[in-house]
C-alpha cells in the first residue's frame, strides 16, 4: 500500500524518533508499504518519520543509484536494506558537498557538507544487530535518512543564504501550494 509522505511542516519530522522491539505491531506490513511508497516516489530512501511513525527505522536502496549512474566508484558499492534502532557511532573523513533533496521537501535542493565516511550500528529487519563502515554516497544516504530519525531535516544543514532563498517554497509546501507525483500528507490537512 502506498502511504502518503509527510510534507515540511509535520510535527512528527522535527521530533526525535523512538526505538522499536521485535513486537511493534505491523512491522513486517510497514517494511512492505515503505519499499513501495519510497519506489513509487522516485526515492532512494525513506525514514518511518516521513510516512508519520515517530520510530526509529528507516529503509534505503543505493542499488538504483549505481543503476542509473555510468560513473562507478570503488567505494560506492550500493546496498538494499532496513535499519532498525541505528546509531551513529562516527563520521570521519573531509567534508565534502553534495546536491540533496528529499520527498517530504519535495522540488527543492542544495548542497549539503557531510563527513565522506560513517560507522553505525543497526538491526535489521529481524532484529540483527551490525555494526558496519560505509563511505560516498552510501554513506550520505544512510547520514541524510539518519537525520530523519533525529528530528533533522536536510534543509537546516545548508548554507545560510540558500536557507533564506528558499524559505518562501518551505512555506508554500508546509501549506500544501504544491503538487507532487505522489501522495503527500500536508501541515494544514485535516
Amino acid at each position: 500500500m502506498i502511504l502518503p509522505i509527510y510534507a515540511y511542516g509535520q510535527p512528527v519530522l522535527k521530533k526525535i524518533a523512538t526505538p522499536i522491539t521485535p513486537e511493534y505491531p505491523g512491522l513486517d506490513a510497514l517494511l512492505v508499504n515503505m519499499w513501495e511508497t519510497m519506489y513509487q516516489a522516485d526515492g532512494v530512501g525513506l525514514a518511518a518519520p516521513q510516512v508519520g511513525l515517530g520510530i526509529r527505522l528507516f529503509v534505503i536502496d543505493t542499488l538504483q543509484l549505481e543503476r542509473k549512474t555510468t560513473e562507478k566508484s570503488e567505494t560506492d558499492k550500493g546496498f538494499k536494506k532496513v535499519f532498525i534502532n541505528a546509531e551513529m557511532l562516527e563520521e570521519n573523513g573531509e567534508p565534502w558537498a553534495y546536491e540533496e533533496g528529499c520527498l517530504s521537501i519535495p522540488r527543492i535542493r542544495g548542497d549539503v557538507e557531510r563527513p565522506e565516511i560513517i560507522r553505525i550500528r543497526y538491526q535489521n529487519e529481524r532484529f540483527e544487530t551490525f555494526e558496519e563502515t560505509f563511505s560516498g554516497i552510501d554513506a550520505r544516504v544512510i547520514q541524510h535518512e539518519y537525520d530523519h530519525i533525529q528530528g533533522v531535516l536536510f534543509t537546516e544543514r545548508l548554507k545560510p543564504l540558500k536557507r533564506r532563498l528558499i524559505q518562501r517554497k518551505m512555506e508554500d509546501i508546509r501549506a500544501g501550494k504544491i503538487s507532487t507525483d505522489y501522495r503527500m500528507r500536508f501541515f494544514n490537512a485535516r
